[in-house]
């Protein structure tokens, strides 16, 4: 009687055990798919912020050319007028 109580319980912890590494494999399984997704859309916001940051680098090196230009004018006009 202490043998077939104690196989048994032996077969319940195995096929719990198995049944939760089966659930357990599953649930990574789903974790490493949202990380993946993760992992893309915070890829796809820093290409989108590397865009943003080359505009406003572009705006700053035309505001400065045209700041130059202003002044190289200025510049000229004094010296015309004088």
């Amino acid at each position: 009687m202490k043998k077939v109580f104690l196989s048994s319980l032996l077969m319940l912890a195995l096929s719990v055990s198995f049944v939760s590494c089966r659930d357990a494999e599953d649930k990574s399984k789903d974790a490493m798919e949202e990380a993946g997704d993760a992992m893309e859309e915070a890829g796809d916001k820093m290409e989108e912020v590397g865009d943003d940051i080359k505009d406003g680098a572009e705006e700053a090196a035309d505001d400065v050319e045209d700041a130059m230009d202003d002044a190289g004018d200025a510049i000229e006009d004094a010296v015309d007028d004088n």
